[in-house]
């Protein structure tokens, strides 16, 4: 299996650009909320508001369909990382609020796009029992791709600017994306993509999971790491040396996460994720210990793995066809609330910070009770 996997064109080109996209957006986050404390000074209403800047591109993401029609797909994944490189490299030259502002969008605009891609083009070259262990190792890469961020920025931190660290880690972002367009892993056997919006009432639950992971996830992205800065006083070398111990987690546990949806099905392994993340959510709320909320970022981000399960559920569900579309159109799904959830959290916080890490416990409680309607056949297909 893993030989035929391997052996895929397509799978060392969406492992490359993985690794190129996971540490871009990996150096903007390390950095982004010292940097907006520290150097321009912004407060949680801020922070908000860039949060949601920063999800725009995501609900736009079904511009992808369109695009389409101009550019083949493997090629728009390239172009998404130029892009985000572009925006990476630039952060740390526009240090004002409304800097931030249009650099967020530029790097967001790769990222998402890429991601939109990523995921179609996963569900496309790899079949039902594959998928999960191909989206489990791409993450696992990606994790060893942000440790060695990570490592670089604790070491350079101490004697390089922002400005700097953006830039040196932006170019070398746009260099992945520029030897992409070199290649060409695509196949002609794959099945044509529908080059058009695809909503169909039998993908509705599809839909809803979607809504509601990027609802939860936004408030955690928006804020977790801004907890850890504001309350707890974590500085740039903290923040990355939590990042890289997460990242080691998630290099050894994303494969086994992948080989479980493969074994147990999808409603398993997402249950098990939101009943977790009940907890930990409540947590973040209530704790005074820095070792311990440092402890729930890692417990969060191994569940926010079990996520890939959402997309393996589709792909047995879907008409091959609607794949591509149905990405991009998942994709803005995902990112009707995240637009606005961390604007409002952020007026929240003000209030009091606890409230929008207990209004993602009650998100997180409305997918437990939806991922139960995940078709019992589909589990049963899996256990034969």
């Amino acid at each position: 299996m893993k030989k035929k996997i391997t052996d895929n064109p397509m799978y060392i080109y969406l492992m490359v650009l993985t690794i190129a996209a996971t540490a871009g957006l990996h150096v903007w986050r390390t950095l982004f909320d010292n940097f907006a404390v520290n150097v321009v000074n912004l407060d949680g209403h801020h922070i908000g508001i860039l949060q949601s800047v920063r999800e725009i591109p995501g609900f736009l993401a079904l511009l992808v369909v369109y695009l389409l029609f101009i550019i083949k797909e493997h090629t728009l994944s390239a172009f998404s990382i130029v892009v985000l490189g572009i925006g990476v490299s630039a952060t740390g030259l526009f240090p004002t609020f409304y800097g931030l502002i249009f650099t967020t969008l530029v790097m967001s605009f790769g990222f998402h796009y890429f991601e939109t891609t990523n995921k179609s083009l996963t569900l496309q070259y790899f079949d039902q029992d594959t998928a999960p262990l191909v989206f489990g190792k791409l993450r696992s890469y990606a994790a060893v791709s942000n440790m060695a961020a990570g490592a670089m920025i604790f070491i350079a931190a101490s004697f390089l600017s922002y400005t700097q660290l953006y830039l040196v880690f932006g170019v070398l972002v746009v260099g992945v994306g520029a030897w992409a367009f070199l290649q060409n892993p695509a196949s002609a056997e794959m099945v044509p993509q529908h080059k058009k919006m695809i909503l169909k009432r039998r993908y509705w639950l599809y839909y809803v999971l979607t809504f509601m992971a990027g609802a939860r996830r936004q408030i955690f992205i928006a804020f977790a790491v801004f907890l850890l800065v504001k309350k707890f006083e974590f500085s740039v070398q903290a923040i990355a040396a939590l990042f890289l111990f997460n990242n080691l987690v998630n290099y050894f546990l994303s494969p086994f996460i992948g080989r479980c949806i493969v074994r147990f099905g999808e409603r398993k392994v997402l249950s098990l994720e939101y009943f977790s993340l009940i907890f930990i959510f409540i947590a973040y709320a209530m704790v005074d210990s820095k070792a311990l909320v440092a402890l729930l970022y890692v417990a969060d981000h191994i569940f926010f793995n079990f996520a890939i399960a959402i997309n393996t559920f589709f792909q047995k569900i879907a008409d091959p066809r609607d794949i591509a579309p149905s990405m991009a159109v998942g994709f803005t799904i995902n990112h009707i609330a995240a637009v606005v959830l961390p604007a409002i959290g952020g007026m929240l916080w003000i209030v009091d910070y606890r409230i929008p890490f207990i209004g993602a416990a009650v998100l997180s409680i409305g997918s437990l009770v939806l991922v139960q309607l995940i078709p019992g056949e589909l589990e049963k297909r899996k256990a034969s």
